[in-house]
């Protein structure tokens, strides 16, 4: 088991900027992708950015040149750095850990419990 706590979220003003963190409460080298999800009020959850194992990094188009994924395998932390918000990005964040499952074991799939980003002015 993989207990994820997000922090970071707030209120930020549009153009801002936050800082999103995710800790693990063991070692996460053995997990294959990390990644940020969120889910707009009334909408349904949705992929931000993920980050492999060896470090390949996927985007929303919609987040693409203003989001970074970042991982420290050391410190068990997973990273998004948000800039040039916008009130769109309004949205509760969730950090996610997945492992592929084997033909002897099941896939892994972890969540955290999410921290609000409110962007407004």
């Amino acid at each position: 088991q993989v207990q994820l706590v997000e922090s970071g979220g707030g209120l930020v003003q549009p153009g801002g900027s936050l800082r999103l963190s995710c800790a693990a409460s063991r070692s996460t080298v053995s997990m294959n992708i990390m990644g940020w999800y969120r889910q707009p009020p009334g909408q349904q959850r949705e992929m931000v950015a993920t980050i492999a194992g060896g470090g390949t990094t996927t985007y929303a188009d919609s987040v693409k040149g203003r989001f970074t994924i970042s991982r420290d395998k050391a410190k068990n932390t997973l990273s998004l750095q948000m800039n040039s918000l916008k009130p769109e990005d309004t949205a509760v964040y969730y950090c996610n850990a997945y492992k592929y499952g084997t033909g002897n074991r099941n896939a892994e799939d972890y969540w955290g419990k999410g921290t609000l980003v409110t962007v407004s002015s």
